[in-house]
């Protein structure tokens, strides 16, 4: 392999590690009925954020729904017309009928997984021979106590720990008529290194539930 290949390779795999720290979530999996591939595009939707958290349910209501809004679907998020906590299946649908909705999106957590990843740090050996002073040569070896120090001190690498948490996903789109799924995708997102941003997490985890309803053909593809 030549320099040039190698370095071409290094590069891409570069590009491809900086767009997976760029986006945080990712999709599993999805599922489509065929009863809604033939129906026509969803046009009115109640978004419900199924998160024990109110402000991240908000959060994440909010945005899907101006996600929703941007590509022409009317959108309506259920902490308005829904309290926390469980409800029956008739104040779902009193709900959904209050502001019109045909579909209901829900998102929730299905689990949570911790992925550890350990570097095994490493300890070189000392130079060979007694080392050497500045004015009398006492061998090969290192130069001087201050030289001896400092490559003690180079040697010694310490193990690297890095700890990936993993929320993982369950987005489901309801028809009301039927209250059958008719659309679902798994996805996993890495808070790790996220540093705290959860309205960052959000943003990105709305903007790819749309677009991939988007390309599954159920909206507007455009505004």
């Amino acid at each position: 392999m030549t320099a040039r290949i190698r370095v071409l390779l290094v590069a891409a795999a570069a590009l491809i590690a900086a767009g997976c720290a760029s986006r945080p979530t990712s999709i599993d999996a999805q599922w489509m009925s065929p009863t809604i591939a033939g129906s026509g595009k969803v046009q009115n939707v109640l978004v419900i954020g199924a998160l024990r958290d109110t402000t991240q349910r908000r959060l994440l209501e909010d945005r899907m729904v101006e996600e929703l809004g941007a590509a022409g679907v009317k959108a309506s998020v259920s902490h308005r017309v829904l309290g926390g906590g469980e409800v029956t299946e008739d104040e779902l649908r009193a709900a959904a009928a209050g502001v019109g909705a045909t579909h209901v999106l829900i998102s929730s957590i299905a689990g949570m997984t911790t992925d550890v990843r350990v570097t095994p740090g490493m300890v070189t050996g000392p130079g060979w021979g007694p080392g050497w002073s500045r004015t009398a040569p006492m061998g090969p070896g290192w130069r001087g106590m201050t030289s001896y120090y400092n490559t003690a001190w180079s040697r010694q690498i310490p193990p690297e720990v890095r700890t990936i948490q993993m929320l993982h996903g369950d987005t489901r789109l309801f028809d009301v008529a039927s209250l059958e799924v008719v659309w679902s995708v798994a996805t996993t997102t890495r808070t790790s290194g996220s540093n705290g941003n959860v309205t960052g997490l959000i943003d990105q985890f709305a903007r790819l539930i749309v677009a991939t309803l988007k390309d599954d053909s159920l909206i507007k593809s455009s505004p």
